[in-house]
């Protein structure tokens, strides 16, 4: 469950992130506030923005219309644990990647694929995590080449697998990637074993899987 005082200073490093002009806060700006759907990068960072939007798009991330609603559910689901669990659940996995642009990685990843910014540390920014729906991924910089690039493309070392429920929005995916101009290392493709997957390269060479069911 989330706690309610890690996401206020989310809300806080948002609205920083905004009166700084971040640029790939404004992809995830846009893509979680209507009212700012149809605004260039620009506008977004030129634009009025309070506390209270910032807290807005929190709630908004977790399935909630605003931080009232956001903070009622936190309180609901408190209320509701009764006992403390008797076995800890590993609730997701975050891939590492190895880039050496930080913020041209970010930039990849908001205005290509799709993504926002969760968060960026250090400055000049060395760390970073960029989510889209329930994927998240770790952005870690790094100083030269780390893998040999031609056995990474020969034996398709992939760096991280994301998937989809159905072959109708693998299929939607893909488009969306293509008409964004982005480098496929394999294009959309129906596997023996009952998927279809398609392997998109990152500006640093990093192989990402997508896949969904064939049928």
């Amino acid at each position: 469950m989330p706690n309610l005082e890690n996401l206020k200073k989310q809300a806080k490093l948002i609205l920083r992130w905004h009166r700084e002009r971040h640029y790939p806060v404004a992809a995830q700006i846009r893509g979680l506030m209507p009212r700012f759907l149809n605004m260039p990068d620009s506008e977004i960072l030129a634009a009025n923005f309070k506390l209270s939007d910032a807290q807005e798009m929190i709630a908004r991330q977790h399935g909630f219309d605003s931080w009232q609603a956001l903070k009622a559910g936190l309180s609901t689901t408190s209320c509701k644990m009764k006992s403390s669990p008797s076995k800890a659940t590993i609730v997701c996995a975050e891939p590492q990647l190895l880039v050496a642009d930080i913020k041209r990685s970010c930039e990849f990843f908001c205005k290509k694929l799709g993504f926002s910014l969760v968060f960026s540390y250090g400055s000049p920014p060395y760390y970073a995590q960029v989510g889209r729906d329930m994927a998240r991924l770790n952005l870690r910089c790094v100083e030269g080449p780390v893998f040999d690039s031609t056995v990474r493309n020969r034996e398709e070392l992939l760096s991280a697998s994301m998937t989809v429920a159905t072959a109708d929005e693998i299929k939607l995916l893909f488009l969306e990637f293509q008409s964004a101009g982005v480098t496929f290392h394999q294009t959309l493709k129906k596997q023996p074993w009952g998927a279809k997957n398609f392997v998109v390269k990152d500006p640093d060479g990093n192989l990402l899987l997508f896949a969904g069911p064939a049928s």
